[in-house]
C-alpha cells in the first residue's frame, strides 16, 4: 500500500459477495458525483474571484497580457475539465457494476428459496 491514505468510505467496504460490489460502485459513483459538482462550483466561484481581483492590475497591464477574462477563462477550464472528468468516472462506476453482473451473477444459477436457511426464528415469541 502507498504511503496515501486511501479513501474511506471505499476501503472499509469488505469483498464479500455481490452486494459488496454493488455497495462500492454506488459510493464511488456518489463520491464522483459529489466531487464533479464540488469542482464545477469552484469553477465558477474561482472565475468570479479571479475576474474581480485582478482587473485592472498593474503588472498585468505592463506585461502586454490579455484581458483578465480571457486568464481567468483559461484557468477555470481545466477545472471544468477535472469536473467533466469525475462525471465520466461515475459513469463507468455503473458500467463497472453491470459488467460485473454481467460477466458473473447473471450466468450464475439462482439459489432456491426454500432450501435457503433463515436466520429470523419466527416461533420464538
Amino acid at each position: 500500500m502507498s504511503s496515501r491514505n486511501r479513501i474511506p468510505e471505499l476501503s472499509a467496504i469488505p469483498w464479500q459477495g455481490p452486494a459488496a460490489i454493488t455497495q462500492y460502485a454506488q459510493t464511488g459513483r456518489d463520491l464522483c458525483r459529489d466531487l464533479g459538482e464540488e469542482f464545477a462550483t469552484g469553477a465558477d466561484e474561482l472565475y468570479a474571484v479571479l475576474i474581480r481581483s485582478f482587473r485592472g492590475h498593474p503588472v498585468l497591464a505592463l506585461m502586454g497580457a490579455p484581458d483578465v477574462k480571457l486568464r481567468a477563462r483559461r484557468v477555470v477550464k481545466r477545472l471544468k475539465r477535472a469536473a467533466e472528468l469525475e462525471r465520466g468516472a461515475g459513469v463507468e462506476l455503473v458500467k463497472f457494476h453491470a459488467q460485473f453482473r454481467r460477466e458473473f451473477v447473471d450466468i450464475l444459477p439462482q439459489a432456491k428459496p426454500e432450501k435457503r436457511k433463515s436466520t429470523f426464528n419466527w416461533n420464538d415469541v
